[in-house]
């Protein structure tokens, strides 16, 4: 089972490319978050609670499995396992960010 502190450990070794994304994004996990404020480079990350350009709701797990090429992230949205709320088109271009 994954938790919050495994994935930021795995992005904080890609922080530079967070900052290709030139825009924040909030991983929502329920009882926890991580932000991402990519719009400089290398980005930072936080826990904090605060409004994004695109937020993903998912469950640590999932993150995880999309992370190691084990679930695919457009399956994962068409079955209701990630939600995207805000600009899609910054969601489209996390793909490189996170493997």
């Amino acid at each position: 089972m994954s938790d919050v502190s495994e994935i930021e450990s795995a992005f904080a070794s890609r922080l530079d490319a967070f900052g290709d994304l030139g825009a924040t994004v909030k991983f929502d996990f329920g009882d926890d978050r991580l932000f991402v404020d990519g719009t400089h480079k290398p980005a930072t990350m936080s826990h904090e609670d605060k409004d994004a350009d695109c937020t993903l709701t998912i469950t640590p797990d999932n993150l995880m499995a999309i992370q190691q090429g084990k679930l695919d992230a457009t399956m994962a949205f068409m079955t209701g396992k990630l939600k995207v709320k805000g600009n899609t088109a910054i969601a489209m271009k996390l793909s490189s960010a996170l493997k």
